[in-house]
């Protein structure tokens, strides 16, 4: 692969059309159109980790989103200003500008995830493989007359976030042009984590796009020259666009940090074992260093969120680091796992220590259960309700709840699978309360302005 291909402002639906004469480089639109986005905007309403704040204000899904979009412009930038000191013929390039695709990538990164955080994406691909969805499986549509193909079958069980900001950001729902948001390859590409088809996933439930959009992906792919990679015959992988790198460590950084401050105003975590756990990334000199300024902060909040930002920034520059010294094998498609787990022994150490804490003491504490708890509930019974109205629209009961959904999902499509894709549509556009609100109303526990 190489940068002067994988670097491209060709805008998918768009793709014959001048460019636009603006002040603003073409990424910097792709970001305008996230910030601006009914989408984004919806974030602010669903749980990144913990409950939805009350009187302590944690983080939500529009708050990460954001801190991950400014840690990814710091990341892209660092990154271009050595790579272009490397390869200095590059410099009349779109390379200048990784720090606008990556911070606008990650904007997007979490669009397509549904309410209730991870808990939302398992009720959803559980549904089908274990729950009361089964029997769509083998089900032929008596208003369609089709089925659903296995590899169809494979996108509903393993149903994933990832796949389905693809989706939002592509797909041609009514009422808005072919190509979805139409964003440039390059900053499509870069959300891509899992670049191949679900039937792929394996035992991690991760792949990259459905079925519905492979033709998208594929031309994004072919375009920007993405190595393409050994698949079973009907399905594709390819090696990473090498921004999906960048992306996915400005994701880990913020969203393991983040949640050690956040633990900590919840006092889930002392001051003393957050300060421990932050600390840690140092050693020597610059530990010394950064306990002698924390001596002239007074208030334990400050202190933490000092500790944080330098932990931040040390985990920036060490990525920044293993991208530059693994250029050839990203571009290579040989490079394995994420940046983070290849940074130096004593950081990388400290993260793992972070890692552990968070999963024993955060993602496992009563709030955080509970809310995953409550979240299968509403999101199973809602899919499941509106997976009978799509497949029988011709009931009384049907009709309501079909008439409820807005006229941008295609819920009565020509094929099964178009109306169960619908269905995940409007539901993983829901945000926290929007879905509990519903869940209350289809149940009578609740009555409109009542």
């Amino acid at each position: 692969m190489n940068w002067e291909q994988l670097l491209s402002t060709q805008r998918l639906g768009m793709e014959n059309q001048p460019t636009r004469a603006d002040d603003r480089t073409e990424f910097q639109r792709d970001y305008d159109r996230l910030i601006f986005s009914a989408p984004f905007r919806r974030l602010q309403n669903k749980t990144q980790v913990f409950p939805l704040p009350g009187s302590i204000f944690v983080h939500n899904r529009l708050t990460h989103s954001l801190e991950v979009s400014s840690v990814g412009r710091s990341l892209g930038n660092d990154v271009s200003r050595i790579l272009l000191q490397k390869h200095p013929w590059l410099y009349n390039t779109h390379l200048t500008e990784l720090g606008s695709i990556v911070s606008a990538a990650c904007l997007a990164h979490d669009m397509g995830n549904p309410p209730f955080g991870h808990s939302g994406e398992r009720a959803i691909g559980t549904y089908f493989s274990e729950g009361a969805g089964q029997w769509l499986k083998d089900y032929v549509c008596e208003e369609t007359g089709d089925s659903l193909t296995p590899e169809q079958w494979q996108d509903l069980i393993h149903f994933e976030g990832n796949a389905n900001a693809f989706r939002l950001l592509t797909h041609h729902f009514n009422g808005r042009r072919k190509g979805g948001f139409v964003m440039t390859y390059s900053t499509l590409a870069s959300i891509v984590k899992y670049p191949f088809t679900s039937d792929l996933a394996g035992s991690h439930r991760k792949f990259g796009f459905f079925r519905s959009e492979i033709e998208d992906y594929k031309l994004i792919a072919e375009t920007l020259g993405l190595k393409k990679l050994e698949a079973p015959e009907g399905s594709i992988r390819y090696a990473r666009h090498p921004l999906v790198y960048l992306v996915e460590a400005a994701d880990d950084i913020c969203y393991e940090i983040m949640d050690i401050e956040d633990a900590h105003k919840l006092k889930i975590l002392t001051e003393e074992e957050t300060k421990d756990l932050l600390l840690g990334f140092f050693e020597g000199e610059q530990l010394n260093h950064i306990k002698a300024r924390l001596e002239s902060v007074e208030d334990i909040n400050e202190q933490v969120v000092y500790l944080r930002s330098v932990a931040i920034n040390c985990l920036e520059g060490e990525c920044v680091n293993v991208f530059v010294e693994n250029e050839e094998a990203i571009l290579n498609g040989t490079f394995e796992g994420s940046l983070i787990d290849h940074i130096s022994e004593h950081p990388r150490k400290a993260y793992k220590t972070c890692e552990a804490t968070s999963y024993d003491r955060i993602y496992h504490s009563k709030n955080v259960i509970d809310i995953e708890i409550a979240g299968f509930k509403v999101i199973t019974e809602l899919t499941d309700l509106m997976m009978h109205a799509v497949t029988h629209s011709d009931r009384a009961y049907s009709q309501l709840l079909i008439n409820r959904v807005s006229t941008q999902y295609e819920i009565l499509a020509p094929t099964l699978y178009e109306r169960i894709m619908a269905v995940l549509d409007y539901i993983s556009g829901m945000t926290d309360v929007f879905a509990l609100d519903l869940y209350r109303k289809i149940n009578g526990m609740t009555l409109p302005n009542v």
